[in-house]
């Protein structure tokens, strides 16, 4: 939800326009990778993420992005229902985002054994409190992240202006590592994300 507008909303609003005037230059890029643009008013912005590697596809996200005073504060971003548009709970959302450290010249089929094996430590940007709360992208750049205590040491004017937090930033990340490594449905030996699954190797870094 959108807090207060301390900020000009004139700058702001002007910073919102650049963010989705870029996105709207590579929508067909965009696209292709399962993302769609639903509604854009500033400072909100309404996001559909697929899976553009499962078929029959599935819509793996939905999210607000919340421009209120930015780029002084970082952009908000809800998990939201993609027909109520209202946010909705962690036991709501199906989509993992998933994470590994880098292997270098590990194979994939050993990567996917050691993750098997809980060898490999996985990290998931979706977090919450639990269940019945709602879950929040915990990545530097997003508002939810700043505020949240754990990382009171790690201040959003140390990443302001580094890219992180625009809405190209954002958007790449829940692709590459939510929606995009989808790519099996539920069967034996593979990482469940609800009814959806990520094969083991397909996990970033």
């Amino acid at each position: 939800m959108a807090e207060t507008q301390a900020v000009d909303p004139e700058v702001s609003q002007a910073k919102f326009d650049r963010e989705i005037g870029r996105f709207r230059a590579q929508v067909n890029f965009y696209r292709a990778q399962g993302c769609f643009l639903t509604e854009a008013t500033f400072p909100s912005a309404f996001f559909i993420f697929a899976t553009p590697k499962l078929k029959p596809r599935v819509i793996g996200a939905a999210v607000e992005i919340d421009f209120s005073n930015y780029d002084l504060r970082p952009p908000s971003l809800v998990f939201v229902d993609p027909f109520t548009l209202q946010p909705i709970a962690r036991k709501d959302l199906q989509l993992r985002m998933l994470r590994r450290p880098p292997l270098p010249g590990t194979p994939p089929e050993m990567i996917a054994t050691l993750i098997q094996q809980n060898a490999v430590p996985l990290t998931d940007f979706i977090q919450s409190n639990g269940p019945d709360d709602p879950p929040f992208l915990c990545m530097a750049g997003i508002r939810e992240y700043h505020d949240n205590p754990a990382h009171s040491g790690d201040s959003w004017l140390l990443h302001r202006g580094s890219g992180e937090g625009s809405l190209a930033f954002i958007l790449d990340k829940i692709i590459k590592y939510g929606t995009g490594p989808v790519d099996q449905l539920q069967i034996q030996l593979q990482t469940v994300v609800g009814p959806m699954a990520v094969s083991l190797q397909a996990i970033p870094e």
